[in-house]
């Protein structure tokens, strides 16, 4: 029985090679996750954190690699301890930042999966979920870079700095490293900049201010946009309420304090300063260069400035505001028409007193500078020509169905009180032929006129549009202007050419773009006619003795503003003169900015040989006219004037009323011998 018994007993079968394979494989893959989790917890544990970055200056050269700037060559920075740091600002940086700081171990996992669902959502790497710890790690040793294997360093790092530092020791490295604007680096330092005391005296509204600059030190700038930074201070009073780390009444008391920031040191004299703000806010807004690594990664930002031109542009302004009212300001932005490159800029009188940048301001009108574009468009459409006569005297126009009535008048009411051509016009800045033209060619096609030529600013369908009445920046005049100077052809400005980090290695590298707008035949007969300011009876003719090169260009003078907007095939520049707040300029004030453009033209074309508008191979006519009856000039004509017409534009029928017997007979207008003795009657012989 017992036998039998052991008999009927169970046998387990033999395993099978499948079976004996997987079983083997679960045992390796086991062991090697231990090995793994093993080999991570000593490097998380022992493994040495790398060196912080070593920070470097930036620096911002011109096209010849002249120095311009150097961003933060001095590092602001004073070591606070925690202890000697307001309470206050560092629970309205936890409330703001990191609100788990004490609860995690350096990385935020519920955060963490929040942001990369909306991630995936969204197709993107936009969503940040930094703990304050991985923001220290990408600080000292990361780049900025939005890519996934720069998170999955910043949380191996953070998740080492917990592992080799207390929270409060993480605490007090965050708050000595972290970046709060204008070149200062942690609480201490930052707190002396804007407030003029120490980190340990801050107040709760101070704190809150400070405390929400480092997510966006530009942005939220108290200097720069104040506005933003008491919104954004509110942003970081309610943080800090609803972490109960503040009553409801205590950040109403302290979102109404208000809050003394004291203004910037003056900074060293550099060349260029307003531009180089230009260069900074480009790199950073449009190219994407991470602030900090503008700030202080070691890079070379190679610009299109031309350091000569800079200072022939500053010698000009100098002695054109000379003896004036302190309180005039100017503007001037030279830009090279063949590239687009931006040569020249000046934002304003003393960058040190005030920093706003003009060159960008859509606060002024252009006034008659504008007629440039509404003429350009009239040509376009052939509504005008040279020859094309208006009465220059005081006129009503009525627009909008004949509902609106417009009134303009000439500048002192000088009027020439019978008809005038488009030249003359141009020459004297008549206003009434400028509104008599935009009836003709309409305001919409002004407009489009404009938008092509690369001017976004607001414009209104309406007549007083010829005569500049709204705003546009002294940066899109020159940018439209350049337009005509180049044939036609429009190139976007620039201002970078090229950035490389600090080991030589191109981050970003510019292409030029260029758009044909408009024909190179209206653009040269545009500029023929803008040459006219210069001529006796020109509103440039005063200036005219400054230059000694072909130039074309437009005045424009309102009440409380006077431009200049010229150019050479070399360089295309507007130049503003006025007073911030709109306050009406003087008749000697209104008369600065021609002489500004015409002395910075010259000298900083010094070594340039003149050179003349080219004339393109089609599209443009020269014909001898009559200028009394505006008919093709006889060879008996008196006072013939040689005009210029874009083709099938140009007067068809011949003079009569001078024509001789032998021009009678064949020999007229057309006939060799005839243009010999017209030729000979213009050059004087």
């Amino acid at each position: 029985m017992e036998n039998k018994a052991r008999t009927d007993s169970p046998v387990a079968a033999p395993l099978s090679r499948w079976g004996k394979l997987r079983r083997r494989l679960g045992w390796m893959t086991l062991f090697a996750l231990l090995a793994f989790a093993g080999t991570g917890f000593l490097l998380l544990r022992y493994a040495p954190l790398p060196a912080g970055a070593t920070m470097q200056s930036t620096r911002i050269v011109d096209t010849n690699g002249q120095l311009i700037a150097s961003l933060q060559g001095g590092i602001n920075r004073q070591i606070a301890k925690l202890s000697d740091i307001s309470p206050w600002l560092v629970k309205a940086t936890l409330s703001v930042e990191d609100r788990r700081f004490y609860d995690h171990a350096g990385v935020d996992l519920r955060g963490m999966a929040r942001a990369a669902w909306v991630d995936m959502r969204h197709m993107s790497k936009e969503q940040g979920a930094s703990t304050l710890t991985q923001q220290l790690a990408r600080n000292l040793y990361l780049s900025h870079e939005r890519t996934w294997t720069r998170k999955l360093k910043e949380a191996w790092y953070a998740a080492r700095l917990e592992q080799t530092y207390s929270k409060d020791e993480i605490l007090e490295l965050y708050l000595n490293q972290i970046y709060y604007g204008h070149g200062a680096y942690g609480a201490e330092a930052a707190s002396r900049l804007y407030f003029n005391k120490s980190a340990k005296e801050l107040t709760l509204a101070e704190s809150a201010l400070l405390a929400g600059i480092p997510k966006g030190p530009r942005y939220y700038s108290p200097h720069l946009h104040p506005t933003e930074a008491r919104a954004r201070q509110k942003t970081v009073l309610q943080a800090m309420q609803d972490t109960d780390q503040l009553s409801e009444e205590h950040a109403e008391l302290a979102a109404k304090q208000p809050v003394a920031v004291r203004p910037l040191p003056e900074e060293e004299e550099r060349s260029a300063p307003y531009f180089a703000d230009y260069v900074k806010k480009v790199a950073i807004e449009q190219i994407g260069i991470d602030e900090r690594l503008m700030n202080e990664g070691g890079l070379t930002i190679r610009t299109t400035l031309d350091v000569g031109m800079q200072r022939k542009a500053e010698a000009a302004v100098k002695k054109g505001l000379q003896g004036g009212n302190a309180a005039l300001q100017t503007a001037l932005i030279a830009i090279d028409p063949r590239n687009g490159y931006i040569k020249a800029m000046i934002g304003g009188r003393n960058y040190r007193s005030n920093q706003f940048n003009r060159v960008f301001a859509r606060t002024r009108q252009p006034g008659s500078s504008f007629k440039a574009i509404l003429y350009a468009s009239a040509l376009e459409q052939h509504s005008v020509t040279e020859d094309t006569r208006f009465r220059s005297e005081p006129t009503m126009f009525y627009f909008d169905h004949d509902r609106q009535i417009y009134r303009p008048s000439n500048y002192n009411d000088r009027y020439f009180n019978g008809e005038i051509g488009l030249k003359q016009a141009i020459a004297a800045s008549d206003n009434i032929y400028a509104v008599n033209t935009i009836m003709q060619v309409g305001p919409e096609a002004v407009i489009d006129m404009a938008r092509r030529l690369g001017i976004t600013a607001p414009l209104k369908a309406v007549p007083s549009l010829a005569l500049g009445t709204f705003p546009v920046s002294p940066f899109e005049m020159a940018s439209a202007f350049s337009a005509f100077a180049n044939e036609g052809k429009k190139n976007v400005p620039i201002a970078i050419t090229s950035i490389e980090d600090r080991n030589g290695k191109t981050l970003y590298e510019a292409h030029p773009r260029g758009e044909q707008v408009i024909t190179p035949a209206l653009a040269y007969v545009t500029t023929h006619l803008l040459e006219s300011v210069f001529d006796s009876g020109g509103t440039a003719h005063r200036v005219a003795n400054l230059l000694q090169r072909p130039v074309a260009g437009k005045t424009g003078t309102t009440d409380s503003d006077a431009w200049f907007v010229g150019y050479t095939p070399e360089l295309a520049t507007a130049v503003w003169v006025g007073y911030d707040r709109g306050r009406p300029i003087t008749s000697s004030e209104a008369h600065r900015a021609a002489p500004i453009f015409a002395r910075f033209t010259e000298t900083a074309l010094e070594s340039f040989p003149p050179q003349p508008f080219p004339i393109p191979e089609e599209g443009v006519v020269n014909v001898w006219v009559d200028p009394v009856n505006h008919l093709l000039a006889s060879p008996d004509c008196p006072n013939p004037v040689l005009e210029t017409f874009l083709a099938g534009t140009e007067p068809t029928e011949s003079c009569n009323v001078h024509r001789s017997s032998e021009a009678e007979q064949g020999n007229g207008y057309g006939g060799n011998r005839s243009m010999w003795k017209k030729f000979r009657r213009w050059v004087g012989i």
